[in-house]
């Protein structure tokens, strides 16, 4: 990988870098294009980072899409797939963890999964250090994780720039989701009701309704449709730190809820 990227070097040529697990959806075309369109290279990673997920997650069935992934990377002229095994990136005696604070302890996904982001901030750093781009692109669908990253590239000074992409939705606004295929025909057809209610509470919350009496609201709503609530939150779109007047800066509002047995998050500013 240092390699081939030290020759994008020495033609004096940017690179940018797409981190993914694999099973590409349109999502992560969105960000290989804007990567594209950032830098004249683009790397994509593949790795299925067995750190962020916990024992009772779903690691062994991840969707893996590895040969479709290639044709899909190649159709969009992608310079270099970086797919490395595990005991690459985790060798024996590997003993090294970056613990994210900040927007990783924002009581929001580090809540029902206190594993994930330092699982997440170390394979990030390494992908990072091993390819050494000047811009990496992570998608908005996953905001906390984008904001973590954004905050740990800051705090250790690495030099690269981090770019949020818009999250891509299906016609129906469902946020584009790897794990999308795990629902079936009649959980599908509910499932774009996170967004729906989300665009709906962001509206009353720019009309000046109470942030407290319309997440109230939007939790009912979503129960209402069959999902098991995680959470419904306001917050401040940079800090992620809870908020109660959207006059005390940019809002961000954020949900996370399940359907059968697949968990779906989802986002917007208000």
């Amino acid at each position: 990988m240092r390699r081939a990227v030290a020759r994008f070097r020495r033609a004096d040529e940017t690179v940018a870098l797409v981190p993914t697990m694999g099973a590409l959806h349109d999502g992560h075309l969105e960000l290989v294009r804007l990567a594209r369109r950032t830098c004249r290279r683009v790397a994509v990673s593949i790795f299925v980072n067995p750190t962020q997920f916990a024992p009772s997650e779903d690691l062994d069935a991840y969707p893996r899409t590895f040969e479709a992934d290639l044709r899909a990377l190649g159709s969009l002229q992608t310079d270099l797939v970086w797919a490395p095994a595990v005991d690459v990136m985790y060798p024996e005696g590997f003993a090294t963890r970056v613990v994210p604070e900040g927007p990783a302890l924002a009581g929001l996904e580090d809540a029902s999964r206190p594993h994930f982001f330092a699982g997440v901030a170390t394979v990030v750093t390494k992908l990072l250090v091993q390819c050494l781009p000047d811009v990496a692109v992570f998608g908005e669908k996953d905001y906390q994780q984008l904001k973590v990253v954004t905050r740990m590239v800051a705090d250790l000074d690495l030099p690269v720039r981090i770019v949020g992409a818009a999250t891509v939705r299906e016609p129906d606004g469902l946020a584009m989701s790897s794990r999308n295929v795990y629902l079936s025909a009649e959980q599908r057809a509910v499932a774009p009701a996170l967004h729906r209610v989300l665009t709906a509470c962001a509206g009353r919350i720019a009309a000046g309704r109470t942030i407290g009496t319309v997440l109230a609201e939007g939790r009912e709503a979503i129960e209402r449709t069959g999902f098991r609530l995680d959470y419904l939150e306001a917050r401040h779109a940079d800090t992620l730190q809870p908020i109660t007047t959207a006059t005390a800066g940019p809002v961000r509002l954020l949900v996370a809820a399940t359907i059968g047995s697949t968990r779906l998050i989802d986002n917007i500013a208000v």
